[in-house]
């Protein structure tokens, strides 16, 4: 025992040592990297006042941002995932952009919904954000210029487009300026820790269709009411003992909700995207995607004519969507998404034969591919 109890006392001290002389290491990378921060917000207010004596209003360029964050992700070599060092450039970003110019953002209400979390996820928290209760509220916001974006969801990968939002673009004349990928996670969330005297289940239309399968199984006789969001159904549910909600981290951090069970959609991948509409002209980032709405003339093989220079120029259509033009009965304008920036040659060579055969053709903005 005399010589074990010396023998464990040295490698303990030795282990303190490595301890110490690690934490040592970090307290100088920190002081390092606190320094290089206060250096590039110093260099931000100074592009900002030469912006100001330019007589460049926009200080915010979306695709500045994202060719950041692809050299960022590009030159990632562990042990941080791409989605962690991502958050960690998009906070920098955001904090020296609040010191140029703080932004303010009009989001799809009420707070606590993933509209909230996207718009988050791409401009930082260090901004302003305005939740309003309609996809047309939060474009009247944007286009009355008390907000500089906002942001709205247009599809999901489970249950499709959200038709409302791609209505409004009919009408508006605010360009897509950005868009964010968003994995949807929802979770059954109440008052309580257990799973008895439940009666009803409220959510999102969405979210109870994105979770249909996993209810089904679980909870097959409890009622389901659809609401207007998935943070009013987190509100309900805080005020009643019998009601469950379907909503994510943010709605049950925000009414104090237990998690019952986490991540109960139906398909892993769920996600949905969101776009980012603002006044703005976004220049090419070298990873784009353009967005257009088109109707063809009233005569057979419209649509095929109407599409066909996309496939003699080589551009990729990555979707297409038909809406009621509310124009004429039966009559359909078609939104499509392409790849590419309107500003790039070969793009832009299509889009002129586009227009001459469109009976109608608005291009709703290029933007930087969402950058996850």
């Amino acid at each position: 025992m005399s010589r074990t109890a010396p023998a464990r006392s040295t490698k303990r001290s030795n282990d303190e040592e490595r301890l110490r002389e690690l934490r040592e290491k970090i307290d100088a990378l920190d002081e390092k990297i606190q320094a290089l921060i206060s250096r590039r917000a110093q260099y931000a207010q100074t592009i900002a006042q030469a912006k100001s004596q330019n007589g460049d209003k926009h200080f915010y360029r979306p695709e500045r941002e994202a060719e950041i964050l692809r050299t960022v992700l590009e030159r990632n070599s562990g042990p941080l995932s791409n989605e962690h060092m991502a958050h960690l450039f998009r906070e920098i970003m955001s904090a020296c952009l609040a010191l140029e110019s703080p932004l303010k953002i009009a989001f799809l209400g009420p707070a606590g919904t993933f509209t909230q979390e996207a718009a988050l996820k791409h401009f930082g928290q260090s901004v302003g954000t305005a939740p309003l209760g309609a996809i047309d509220e939060v474009f009247r916001e944007v286009e009355s210029g008390n907000v500089h974006f906002g942001v709205v969801p247009v599809e999901n990968s489970t249950e499709g487009v959200v038709n409302h939002t791609l209505d409004m673009f009919l009408v508006s004349s605010l360009k897509i300026c950005g868009e964010v990928l968003l994995r949807v996670h929802h979770h059954l969330l109440g008052r309580r820790t257990d799973m008895s005297g439940w009666k009803r289940v409220v959510s999102h239309p969405q979210s109870l269709a994105q979770c249909r399968e996993w209810l089904d199984s679980h909870l097959p006789g409890i009622a389901r009411e659809p609401v207007g969001s998935n943070a009013e159904a987190a509100r309900l549910a805080a005020t009643d003992d019998t009601t469950l909600a379907i909503a994510g981290d943010s709605a049950a951090k925000l009414y104090e909700l237990h998690a019952l069970s986490r991540n109960i959609e139906d398909r892993p991948d769920n996600t949905t995207r969101f776009l980012v509409i603002g006044d703005l002209e976004t220049r090419p980032s070298g990873a784009d995607r353009t967005t257009l709405l088109l109707s063809g003339k009233n005569r057979p093989g419209a649509l095929h004519k109407l599409l066909a220079p996309l496939a003699r120029h080589g551009i990729n259509m990555t979707r297409i969507e038909s809406r009621p033009s509310r124009r004429s009965i039966w009559e359909y304008v078609f939104f499509v998404d392409i790849e590419g920036h309107q500003r790039d040659p070969k793009v832009a060579r299509v889009l002129a034969l586009l227009e001459r055969e469109a009976a109608l053709y608005k291009c709703l903005g290029s933007y930087p591919k969402a950058v996850r």
